[in-house]
């Protein structure tokens, strides 16, 4: 994992199931690449971090500006991993 960040109490956002009823609460993101892959991954994780949807991109900035409109309920707070 590259970077992350956790909404707190209040997810970022959710993701609704195709009648548009919300499936999922997102409560954490994090970016990550995996070290035989140029690709960065950036994941959207339920309250217990598992992952309910991910996307591709060609970089991290890149990963961090196109975060879905339905995920700004709370501003991302990115924490970089050592």
């Amino acid at each position: 994992m590259l970077e992350w960040a956790w909404s707190g109490e209040n997810p970022f956002g959710s993701i609704c199931d195709q009648s548009g009823e919300v499936a999922v609460e997102v409560f954490g993101l994090a970016i990550c690449q995996y070290s035989d892959n140029n690709q960065i991954y950036r994941f959207s994780c339920d309250r217990e971090w598992e992952t309910e949807q991910d996307s591709v991109y060609n970089s991290v900035i890149e990963a961090k500006e196109n975060i879905p409109s339905q995920y700004c309920e709370v501003t991302a707070n990115w924490q970089v991993c050592n």
